[in-house]
């Protein structure tokens, strides 16, 4: 019996069960607290870390979560991320950006900008400390200014859903944002990457070009051959299970094409979900599918890997807990400022402003999947990584406390009919 546990499939069923069982339940008291179960979610990840249950029970966490178990659980993850940043592809519109257009991309580069300045500002004066041995000043920088840029998009398509404001002009208004925000992060962020990866600046402009041409052959060969094959299709708007394997198949195969690249597996997926047709049955069966495989399975396992990789217990020292209200402070700043800024001077109501403002502040788990990149490829510290978990968390945590203050999609509120609709005008 006891032998049995020290096997690599038992111990992965084991962790398997915790995680989910931990998800749910403090999912479900995010709920209860007003806030969306991701917040939840992503905080079981931290209690059955190191910081809380290795802290508490040290033989517990070393029973469920030996280190020679990990690199399993952390595959298992990236397969996770995979299928998670294909169904956010999916929810960019891109006939909605164009429509959009205008505001979207004045608020969201508002919202890319201010923080991108600030998070490469912090980097100088942290670098010292907090960069890894061996790290470059400019990965190092442009990383943290990435990480303070994110939106998460997903969680805020949530929130905006649950607040009803999904039919208004402010709901419409923050997706659309959010969606060009993320879209231009990502690819910063493959810049990013091909710079840390490569060794020269000739191998990272290759590396650039191959990513660039990658994504001209998916928007404009792939795309519009995969709209006409589905429309010749019998049913496209109830796709069977043939079709769903390809899909998936495509998916990987494009994951796979970005890794080699140079760039990350991750952007291979998040383009193959934006290039599906926009037939909208068709995406949502692919959607309803990936949203038990993924977001209630394999997204836990991302939580508690992150989890296991966060370190509160190493911020005890030279100030770190300074750091990172600093840290804190500079992302509402620059994302929350930066966008309430922005819309005010299109002529919105501050009430509108600000509420657009702190929707675009919640980070959530897109950052997570940013920072997640950057320890991997050893760019970013435990603890600065450690810290800007925190800022994301506490971030995402802020936007329906603020929405409350602001009174905007609570039941029985509306917004108020003489304030200006959120344009660029």
């Amino acid at each position: 019996m006891t032998d049995t546990f020290t096997q690599p499939f038992p111990i992965l069923l084991c962790q398997l069960a915790v995680i989910m069982a931990s998800a749910a339940a403090c999912g479900w008291i995010a709920r209860r607290l007003g806030q969306p179960s991701v917040i939840g979610e992503m905080a079981a990840g931290i209690i059955l870390g190191p910081s809380l249950l290795g802290h508490a029970s040290p033989l517990l966490e070393g029973f469920l979560f030996p280190a020679g178990s990990l690199p399993n659980l952390n595959l298992l993850s990236q397969v996770g991320i995979i299928l998670f940043m294909f169904s956010v592809g999916m929810e960019i519109d891109l006939g909605s950006l164009r429509k959009h257009a205008k505001v979207a991309v004045l608020v969201s580069n508002s919202g890319i900008l201010l923080p991108f300045l600030l998070g490469m500002a912090a980097a100088f004066p942290l670098f010292a400390e907090y960069a890894p041995a061996g790290v470059k000043l400019p990965a190092f920088a442009l990383f943290m200014g990435i990480s303070m840029s994110i939106t998460a998009f997903p969680v805020l398509a949530r929130i905006i859903g649950e607040r009803g404001l999904s039919a208004t002009i402010l709901g419409t208004t923050a997706m659309a944002s959010a969606a060009v925000d993320d879209v231009t992060a990502w690819i910063l962020l493959a810049l990013v990457i091909a710079v840390a990866r490569s060794q020269s600046l000739a191998t990272a402009a290759g590396v650039a070009l191959s990513a660039f041409a990658f994504t001209m052959v998916m928007l404009f060969l792939i795309r519009p051959f995969a709209a006409r094959w589905l429309a010749a299709t019998a049913h496209p708007e109830r796709p069977g299970k043939g079709l769903a394997s390809l899909v998936l198949i495509f998916v990987f195969l494009s994951a796979l094409a970005t890794e080699v690249i140079g760039i990350h597996a991750l952007f291979g997926a998040f383009l193959a979900g934006a290039i599906m047709p926009a037939l909208r049955p068709f995406r949502n069966f692919l959607r309803e599918r990936l949203e038990y495989s993924a977001s209630l399975f394999l997204m836990p396992v991302f939580f508690a890997a992150t989890g296991l990789r966060t370190r509160l217990d190493a911020m005890g020292q030279g100030g770190d807990w300074l750091v990172f209200a600093g840290l804190l402070i500079l992302a509402v700043a620059g994302k929350f400022g930066g966008v309430s800024l922005a819309a005010r001077l299109t002529g919105n109501s501050w009430r509108n402003a600000m509420a657009l403002g702190a929707l675009m502040n919640t980070r959530g788990l897109m950052e997570l999947i940013v920072l997640n990149v950057g320890l991997d490829l050893g760019i970013l510290s435990p603890r600065i990584f450690t810290m800007m978990v925190l800022v994301a968390l506490a971030t995402t945590a802020m936007t329906g406390p603020a929405l409350s203050m602001l009174k905007v999609g609570r039941p029985g509120s509306r917004m108020e009919p003489e304030e200006p609709a959120l344009s660029a005008s």
